[in-house]
């Protein structure tokens, strides 16, 4: 209780510190305290936590206001508070410390699991600033299982999970996982509430991590996100159209713009080979989505014109295909043709989207045209109701 009558000092302390313009929210929160009215507090502090001129007292309006009354405040918003105060302490060690106190506060109650998995997110993200690899990987593994146990997960803490994972997996060099976990990330933000650096940093490292990992052979989802629309009119703008010609199989801007710009990052000049082979690939698979279904038999000449590689490799690219399992099918040797069969479903862009529909509109005209060709050599049998 004797914290608890410092607590208008402390406020009108934190007040005259802060800037001008925050000093109404202030006075709100003292009110809202005198009053006990703790969801509407909330609220005011969330309010206050949003706003960036808030930084620098976030952390003692942490230690000195909010912990005063924690415990009748939401667990997971205490946590969410806490996190962002944690950003003001010196070092990473020291903030360490601090989130693992607060996940301590947290733990081990039924319904506070939420709040306990999200401090243990935020542990495992310094934890690999801190390089302590094998100690991310810990925390992250032992809060899976709680998540996929929760009935409903706030978006904020499924956000961090990915986000956590998906920076874990690219300090490893995981290209194929990084990218996943990226990509979840980003369908549980709102890119708005990212600065236009961190919007940029996330585009360029998914950008590489496409090229680069050696499952990845559909970019349509990244193409379509408007993450990467960041990086036009930038110094890695060329990054994006890299992607847009390797997803068309569009071999001759592939060759423009590596042969101009891929010097510039040493991991995509030492991956040129992976790289020439997804263009070819994809070139591949391109040749054969523009192909009737019913007419998707390629002979290794066409193939070979389409990838721009000679004939003699066209079997192994096609058997690289079929292992990835891009297409299925079957190679006839002697005939030298590819039967395709199935082709990998992929996310198509609006071009491929208008191809197709102009396809679907020729396959109705097919058919009806084959329904009047039926009806006109059946004439002399059909009963009529």
């Amino acid at each position: 209780m004797e914290i608890d009558n410092d607590v208008p000092t402390i406020l009108a302390t934190l007040r005259m510190e802060a800037d001008p313009e925050l000093a109404a929210t202030f006075y709100s929160l003292e009110d809202l305290w005198e009053r006990k009215l703790w969801h509407q507090l909330t609220d005011a502090l969330a309010e206050l936590y949003a706003d960036p001129r808030s930084k620098p007292l976030r952390l003692r309006i942490f230690t000195q206001f909010i912990q005063v009354f924690e415990r009748n405040l939401n667990q997971l918003k205490l946590v969410i508070f806490g996190v962002l105060a944690a950003a003001q302490c010196n070092n990473d060690e020291e903030t360490l410390g601090f989130l693992t106190s607060l996940a301590d506060k947290v733990s081990h109650k039924p319904d506070t699991q939420d709040a306990y998995v999200y401090a243990q997110i935020e542990i495992a993200r310094v934890k690999l600033r801190l390089k302590d690899m094998d100690g991310a990987r810990e925390v992250l593994n032992s809060v899976t299982g709680t998540i996929d146990s929760l009935n409903s997960v706030d978006p904020i803490i499924t956000a961090a999970y990915y986000g956590v994972n998906a920076d874990y997996y690219l300090s490893k060099g995981d290209f194929n996982t990084y990218y996943r976990n990226a990509l979840l990330y980003l369908a549980c933000i709102d890119l708005s509430t990212l600065s236009v650096e961190a919007v940029q940093k996330r585009a360029h490292e998914l950008s590489v991590a496409a090229l680069l990992g050696e499952k990845i052979h559909n970019f349509g989802e990244l193409l379509l996100h408007p993450v990467l629309d960041s990086l036009k009119n930038t110094e890695y703008a060329w990054l994006r159209d890299l992607l847009f010609a390797l997803n068309q199989g569009d071999i001759s801007e592939f060759e423009k713009l590596t042969s101009q710009h891929v010097s510039k990052l040493p991991p995509l000049e030492a991956a040129m080979p992976l790289l020439r082979q997804k263009i070819c690939l994809t070139a591949l698979t391109e040749a054969a989505f523009k192909r009737p279904t019913n007419d998707r038999t390629l002979t290794f000449a066409a193939v070979a014109k389409e990838t721009q590689l000679p004939a003699d490799e066209i079997e192994h690219l096609v058997m690289k295909a079929l292992s990835l399992e891009l297409i299925k099918g079957h190679i006839d040797q002697v005939a030298q043709t590819i039967t395709i069969t199935w082709l990998q479903p992929r996310v198509l862009n609006k071009q491929q989207i208008a191809d197709m529909k102009q396809r679907l509109d020729q396959w109705d005209a097919n058919v009806k045209q084959l329904g009047g060709w039926i009806h006109d050599r059946g004439e002399g049998v059909w009963l009529e109701a």
